[in-house]
């Protein structure tokens, strides 16, 4: 077997629910991305890319019918290119990416694109079908934006509460309370606004044309914890989780271009970060915030490292809560400094927009690991209906220690 490697990632900027994005069709945020991962290597026959693997959510609307090959049609990729679109909820582009590592690696494939989009502005609403035609009664249309929906009864109740119920029962749980999740949260939009202003993230993020936005669309460089405390709780009265400590609705596309070793000579390009480890991991649907801790320990694991040794850690924020539960799970683990997590911002500030959230923490951990020199990193994400995933990568542009 050969190795895979991360050789260039371009995403989106990503909008706010209803914000400048909102007039963009989810396949045109995905081919945006997708040209804009390939442009990163010009020399490229685009004829020469094996696969293009898409993660997306919601699926329901105008990114039906495999958003993958939509968006390579719309970026004018020679129509032999062939794209399949996966769906792991908020976890889709890493699945999406460990699924393109996985086919470089068994030779399937050389040169692979791996990415997700999604806009939960335009995510639609559905009705159910019914059985037969005509019914008499009234039926009601539901939003694909966000949740579960249309459940099966035939669930257990505890397992379909809402997304910030089960992260409320999560901070009971482990004891996490308003103050420090708001703290949390302050943090994200603190160290996004100090990256932006840095330039971090100025090769990372391509325009949208007709777009004018050049930057993430949620970040509030003046947030505070103070402020933050003044927020109504959305789940419960009297509860920790509100608008300010969870991630937004968000609309937006990420890509990443991954390739064997050999590939480097095709794509013009040195490789940034091989795919050392990959996890994934489940538990109860309403304890899903926690998974991302065991998919890492088997990500690392499977790399052959320790939390010793990591450097850098992007956990997609869904909720404070959630990152604080995981990350203390990690420094009882042997992870050295909370501060090593999440320290260009994350999707608290960001943005999530479900289906590119994946590649975006690749890519956002791979510039940290080159600008550091440090070796190790992982990536990880939860997802709805309990799971999670992970991603141990190597930087291959410092000598190994």
């Amino acid at each position: 077997m050969t190795e895979s490697y991360l050789y260039a990632a371009a995403r989106t900027p990503f909008g706010r629910f209803g914000g400048a994005l909102a007039d963009v069709r989810p396949d045109d945020l995905a081919a945006v991305a997708l040209t804009g991962v390939l442009d990163r290597a010009p020399g490229l026959d685009r004829a020469a890319v094996d696969e293009v693997v898409w993660g997306n959510a919601n699926g329901a609307g105008e990114d039906n019918r495999n958003v993958g090959r939509m968006a390579v049609l719309l970026a004018g990729l020679p129509v032999s290119v062939p794209a399949t679109t996966v769906n792991r909820l908020c976890g889709s582009s890493l699945d999406a990416t460990m699924m393109a590592s996985r086919a470089i690696e068994t030779g399937d494939a050389e040169i692979v694109v791996a990415g997700g989009v999604e806009s939960m502005t335009r995510a639609p609403w559905v009705l159910p079908k019914p059985s037969r035609a005509f019914p008499a009664g009234n039926v009601t249309a539901v939003s694909t934006t966000l949740g579960w929906r249309l459940v099966n009864d035939r669930m257990p109740a505890e397992w379909t509460v809402s997304l910030g119920e089960a992260n409320e029962q999560l901070a009971e749980k482990h004891g996490i309370g308003r103050a420090r999740q708001d703290e949390f949260a302050a943090r994200s939009h603190h160290l996004a606004a100090a990256a932006w202003d840095a330039g971090f993230y100025d090769d990372m993020v391509v325009p949208v044309p007709g777009v004018d936005l050049a930057r993430d669309e949620g970040i509030r460089p003046g947030s505070s914890a103070e402020k933050l405390s003044g927020l109504t709780p959305s789940f419960r009265p009297g509860g920790t989780i509100t608008p300010g400590n969870a991630s937004p609705l968000n609309d937006g596309a990420a890509a990443l271009l991954l390739g064997s070793e050999g590939a480097a000579g095709t794509l013009g390009l040195e490789p940034q970060a091989r795919i050392a480890g990959r996890g994934s991991f489940a538990l109860e649907p309403q304890r899903f915030g926690y998974a991302p801790v065991e998919a890492a320990g088997i990500a690392l694991r499977r790399a052959g490292v320790t939390w010793a040794d990591v450097a850098a850690v992007e956990l997609n924020e869904a909720f404070a809560v959630q990152s604080l539960a995981c990350v203390d799970a990690w420094l009882d683990q042997g992870l050295a400094d909370p501060g090593l997590v999440n320290a260009r911002g994350g999707a608290i500030a960001i943005g999530h927009p479900l289906g590119a959230s994946g590649a975006r923490v690749v890519a956002t951990l791979a510039k940290r690991l080159i600008e550091s020199g440090e070796r190790w990193g992982v990536a990880a994400i939860c997802i709805g209906v309990g799971q999670g995933l992970a991603v141990v990568l190597e930087n291959v542009r410092t000598e190994p220690s």
